[in-house]
This record gives C-alpha cells, sequence and structure tokens, in this order.
C-alpha cells in the first residue's frame, strides 16, 4: 500500500450530482438550451467554466465573456444554496469506515477536487478539519484532466505522485492521475476505464490495494 490517498469529491466521497444537474437545468431552461442528463455526464470533473462551455455548444446564440461569467455565478448561487441540505449523512456508502481503516494503517488522506465549494461540501458532512491536505478550484489555474490539483495536494502532504494513490470517479480525473505520474484508482464510472491502474467496485475495496 502506497503512503497516501487523494481523493476526487464528488462522486467519490458525497454525491452532489442532483444539485449540479438542477442548477445547470435551470440556466439552461431560461437561456432556451437544451440540456439533459447525458450532457450533464460530460460535465463531471469539469470546472464551472469549462461545464459553461459545453452547455453552450448548444446555445441558438453567441455569448460574451462578461455574460458567461454572470451565468457561471448564478449556477454556483443556486448550487450553493442546494448544498445547504447536505448532512454527513450524505457521505457516501462504505466512506466513514474505510476512511477511519486507512487512517489506522499509517496512510495519509487529501482532497483534490477541481470544485471551488469542496471545503464547504466538506464541511457540511462532517470533514471539514478531517484531512491532511486539500486542494480545490480556488487553489489551482488548470482544471482536470491537467494534473495540477493532485500535484499540489501530493506537494503538500510531502510526498512523490509515486507515492500516493488518485481515486477518481471520472475518466478525466483518471487522465489527471496518470499524466501527474500517480497510481490511478477508479470507482463506479471509472471503474471501466482503461487507463485506471486499479478499479474497484466499493470503495471498501481500496482496503485491499
Amino acid at each position: 500500500m502506497k503512503k497516501a490517498f487523494i481523493f476526487d469529491l464528488d462522486g467519490v466521497l458525497v454525491s452532489t450530482d442532483r444539485y449540479h444537474y438542477a442548477a445547470w437545468k435551470s440556466i439552461a431552461d431560461e437561456e432556451g438550451i437544451y440540456f439533459d442528463e447525458t450532457i450533464n455526464n460530460r460535465l463531471r470533473g469539469v470546472s464551472r467554466r469549462e461545464s459553461l462551455k459545453i452547455i453552450l455548444e448548444r446555445a441558438p446564440r453567441t455569448y460574451g465573456e462578461e455574460e458567461e461569467h454572470a451565468l457561471a455565478e448564478k449556477k454556483n448561487e443556486r448550487y450553493r444554496a442546494s448544498l445547504e441540505n447536505l448532512t454527513p449523512a450524505d457521505r457516501l456508502a462504505g466512506v466513514s469506515e474505510t476512511l477511519e481503516a486507512l487512517r489506522r494503517t499509517g496512510a495519509l488522506l487529501a482532497v483534490g477536487s477541481s470544485s471551488k465549494n469542496a471545503r464547504y461540501i466538506l464541511g457540511k458532512i462532517g470533514y471539514g478539519d478531517y484531512f491532511d491536505a486539500v486542494v480545490d478550484g480556488n487553489d489551482i489555474v488548470n482544471g482536470k484532466p491537467d494534473p495540477e490539483v493532485f500535484l499540489k495536494a501530493a506537494a503538500l502532504l510531502h510526498l512523490s505522485p509515486c507515492d500516493c494513490y488518485v481515486v477518481e470517479d471520472a475518466k478525466t480525473g483518471i487522465d489527471a492521475a496518470v499524466r501527474g505520474g500517480f497510481c490511478a484508482v477508479g470507482i463506479h464510472d471509472a471503474a471501466c476505464y482503461d487507463r485506471a491502474d486499479h478499479a474497484i467496485k466499493a470503495f471498501s475495496d481500496l482496503l485491499g490495494l
């Protein structure tokens, strides 16, 4: 087992997909842009601004930079308002027990998320001060598949990428981990991605690595 685990947040430790979808859907509907769950799946692991660009691919007109910024901020306001409903009960299955077991082995634990709301979400689910390092969208210039978020997390842990597992549910996250020299672990949608070094069916399977 390696010295550390760096986790993506959404879809790995907690799921806020329904809140993202509802917020983006409301924006798209107001702008007369077609948006469905298939398009929403393309947004997984992608930054807010890049997500908006994907949505605007179907827009009937071109948007200026200021308009795009305003739409992205409006989406985030609606999304953050919905996050008020999050509690520790929203941690995904097996997360609490597995993190405690990993910590008992001496492994360091970190979060590497492109979301600018990551710290807020961690606080809502009871993990505000739990991890040894947290890097989110406020700390990086380049989103996934660039490995910046994971490289910064490893640096905060004072470890080399080769000493860290990265646990991801999105292909863009696996790509970022591989590009950064990490050992990539795919779960959920990323479990069938052939670029992942390991595939796990359940979060608790991390204990078997």
